[in-house]
């Protein structure tokens, strides 16, 4: 026999009716617990922006006090009739304007008729009173008397604020100063917060509930009370003046309200949380309305919390009322749930095995790949004393060269009975040899790549050096040699390996001059801030882009067999960068020669150069 249905009716019932009640509860107090944040945080900002704009204002409201104290100020309204003390106040008033940042300030005649006189002005047109203020504004000033208020502008719709001061000399009414500062700015940073937020919406209303300034235009001078405003106020300009839709739904607490209004594109309804300050030294009121859509969520999130709670105490009513079956069933969980324990625990060691054979692998592979990496340094070290080795019979030849010169200069002195000059030159020739030894040091040194010791070196010396070692070369081939080095400037670095950078350079220009009909070399040196930049400059027919390329290749020359082994620039390149600076050739230009420079370390206690060097032929 079939049991009766309303079990199963009460049954559900016993889930259904808790969650229902826990969905209401938690919605009402996630809902009330939101709104109250929101409107703690809302109420935060707004005094944050009240006080924003009241020290937006507040920066010129002692404008029209300082302009009444002006001497010129006081003359004109003394006698406003003289053409010239109007031009005078005008030109005055324009630069009082830019100084403070002001839009316009005014000066008004105490004139009882219906338009006062603007008897000078900072805006275009001067004290003659065109775009000076709109006819309107003017008889609202005489009208509503000497205060200060909100007002649009005819030009652009935006709104301006005007600071009214009456001036009186021995209880005599002279005239007024009008201060206008437009607050297109300020609104422009709401509109842009807004937009790029999605914070709150402002709105700035008046003693006439008019809306004068918004971060949504589209509620710009439209009312929001009963109280009437009249037609002829001239305060803003051409606007409707159309009531703003909206109506209150409730008060959440004190100060705080929710508003049902229509959306800035007028096709939805939507409700804010809308809280105002009245800021007292302008007369009007600052009010701020949230999007309480965020609340609204989590209150919903909250009411599936629970309802999911309130289902959770149906269910164990539910459970307590066939607490055997359910025994049973947990009984039986627990038997699977332990044979899925003894499952995953002979998975995990499985799997710890699995991942100690693979550590041990990756270890070694590791080792494997370090004893690689060993082998590739040690052949890595011997391609470099290859290098080396090919590249001590390069730096030799240019020493050799210069023994050979000195000699055969040496025994041209002997013939001529020059004994001083030959003993200068033997000496020469026993300094080239210690050279060539410390070259070959240098060389195996380099090879090492041992670090060299940074000492002052006085460039002119090293050039100098040079330029005695390839003294035969210059004579054997005429060349315009311009030094232009000054004597006192010192670099960092090492004197004989600066002078075979510069032997290396010097002597490759003198390669590329032959042949050349104009020959001309130039060593130029000068201090750019703390590093001292060194050029060498030939005539000679230059290279072409494939040749600028490879030049720092080693190896790579462009002279002819026997002549060069391309380390030269390589070598010179490595010890400049062992000083410290960098070896590059310019762009070649075709026809134009050859311009090779590097930079030093300038030797900071020495004197900063000032004088040029010397020509040399």
């Amino acid at each position: 026999m079939r049991r009766p249905t309303w079990s199963g009716l009460w049954l559900a019932l016993l889930v259904l009716v808790p969650a229902l009640v826990g969905g209401l509860l938690g919605y009402r107090w996630s809902e009330r617990a939101g709104l109250s944040q929101l409107a703690s945080v809302t109420g935060e900002r707004l005094a944050l922006y009240a006080a924003t704009l009241e020290s937006e204002l507040a920066r010129f409201a002692y404008l029209p006090s300082l302009v009444a104290a002006e001497p010129d100020i006081e003359a004109l309204l003394l006698q406003p009739a003289d053409l010239r003390r109007r031009e005078e106040a005008s030109r005055k008033l324009v630069r009082i304007a830019a100084r403070a940042g002001a839009s316009g300030i005014l000066i008004l005649a105490d004139d009882a008729g219906a338009e006062p006189e603007v008897l000078a002005s900072s805006l275009r047109g001067g004290a003659a009173g065109q775009d000076a203020l709109p006819p309107r504004a003017l008889q609202a000033l005489l009208r509503d008397g000497p205060r200060d208020y909100f007002a649009a502008n005819d030009a652009d719709g935006t709104t301006d604020y005007y600071f009214v001061q009456v001036v009186q000399r021995q209880g005599r009414r002279l005239g007024q100063v009008v201060v206008r500062v437009n607050l297109a700015p300020l609104e422009a940073t709401w509109i842009d917060l807004g937009l790029r937020t999605q914070s709150e919406r402002l709105l700035v209303i008046d003693e006439n509930e008019v809306v004068v300034l918004s971060s949504v235009p589209a509620w710009k001078y439209k009312t929001t009370g009963a109280q009437a405003v009249r037609e002829d106020t001239g305060r803003y300009a051409a606007a409707s003046l159309a009531p703003l839709d909206w109506q209150e739904v409730q008060e959440l607490e004190p100060g705080v309200r929710l508003l049902a209004l229509a959306a800035p594109d007028g096709r939805s309804i939507q409700r804010q949380v809308a809280q105002e300050r009245t800021i007292v030294p302008l007369g009007a009121r600052l009010l701020a309305l949230s999007d309480p859509s965020e609340v609204q969520r989590l209150a919903r999130h909250a009411a599936w919390g629970g309802a999911a709670g309130g289902a959770l105490l149906g269910l164990l009513a539910l459970y307590g009322l066939h607490r055997r079956r359910s025994m049973r069933q947990l009984l039986a969980a627990r038997n699977a749930l332990q044979q899925a324990h003894d499952q995953l625990e002979a998975q995990v060691d499985e799997r710890t095995w699995q991942l100690r054979s693979a550590n041990e692998e990756l270890t070694r592979q590791i080792a494997q790949r370090e004893e690689m990496e060993g082998e590739l340094i040690q052949a890595g070290k011997l391609a470099v004393l290859g290098q080396m080795s090919a590249g001590i019979s390069h730096e030799i030849n240019q020493p050799l060269t210069a023994l050979r010169a000195l000699s055969g200069n040496a025994l041209q002195f002997l013939e001529a009975q020059r004994l001083r000059e030959v003993a200068g030159n033997l000496r020469m020739i026993d300094e080239m040899a210690e050279r060539m030894g410390r070259i070959v040091g240098q060389l195996k040194s380099f090879a090492r790549k041992e670090g060299l010791s940074h000492q002052p070196v006085v460039l002119s010396q090293a050039v100098r050096n040079v330029v005695l070692m390839l003294g035969h070369r210059l004579r054997e081939q005429p060349v315009d040699l311009l030094v232009e080095v000054p004597d006192d400037l010192q670099v960092l670095g090492d004197l004989h390996r600066l002078e075979q950078v510069l032997l290396n350079l010097m002597g490759n220009a003198l390669d590329a001059l032959r042949g050349v009909a104009l020959r001309r070399l130039e060593v130029h040196a000068e201090l750019s801030g703390q590093r001292v930049l060194v050029q060498v400059r030939d005539s000679g027919p230059g290279l072409s882009e494939l040749q600028w390329a490879r030049l720092f290749e080693p190896f790579f020359t462009t002279k002819g067999a026997g002549e060069g082994l391309g380390l030269g620039l390589v070598i010179s390149s490595k010890i400049v960068a062992e000083f410290g600076g960098s070896l590059r050739a310019l762009r070649p230009v075709p026809g134009q020669g050859m311009v090779f420079e590097f930079d030093l370390p300038w030797a900071q206690g020495s004197v900063r150069p000032s004088l040029p060097g010397e020509l040399l032929g």
